[in-house]
């Protein structure tokens, strides 16, 4: 995936920037995406793909348009971050192994209170549900929290 500024407008103290993205695949399939920052929110302008995306498919493209915005954001110096709001609308969620520790935490003090532990990720995270079930799964591979058992 390759991203790139496209264009930013400064207004008071707040900025709105849009970024271009392409996803380029071996076999000719094509995503060109644009995506704007403003407010502490990363929305999705624009979204062309040869051949056409499924539903499934463009939720798992704004994961990644919004992970990489935050990325792009962080790389580039600016006085309050992107948009003036710092990284992303979500809130701060640490990466790596601490992550992982407070992922397992949310897990568990749901299942103790009978609660979704899936929406309680989600809730903490600020994540989509796809995204929140990979990092159970990360947490697991950790050893974290205990192996799934097999439905019958």
């Amino acid at each position: 995936m390759s991203v790139r500024s496209a264009w930013e407008v400064r207004e008071n103290e707040g900025a709105t920037r849009w970024f271009e993205f392409r996803l380029a695949f071996a076999d000719g399939a094509r995503v060109d995406a644009l995506a704007v920052v403003g407010g502490g929110c990363v929305c999705v302008e624009e979204v062309r793909a040869q051949p056409a995306l499924s539903l499934d498919d463009l939720a798992v493209l704004a994961d990644w348009i919004e992970e990489s915005v935050a990325e792009a954001c962080e790389a580039e110096p600016g006085p309050r971050g992107c948009g003036g709001q710092g990284r992303r609308a979500r809130p701060a969620w640490p990466r790596g192994a601490e992550g992982r520790r407070l992922v397992a935490r949310e897990y568990r003090a749901a299942q103790r209170d009978g609660a979704d532990p899936v929406l309680a990720v989600m809730g903490a995270t600020g994540h989509s549900r796809r995204t929140s079930l990979r990092l159970i799964g990360q947490a697991r591979d950790a050893g974290l929290l205990s192996p799934r058992r097999a439905r019958r």
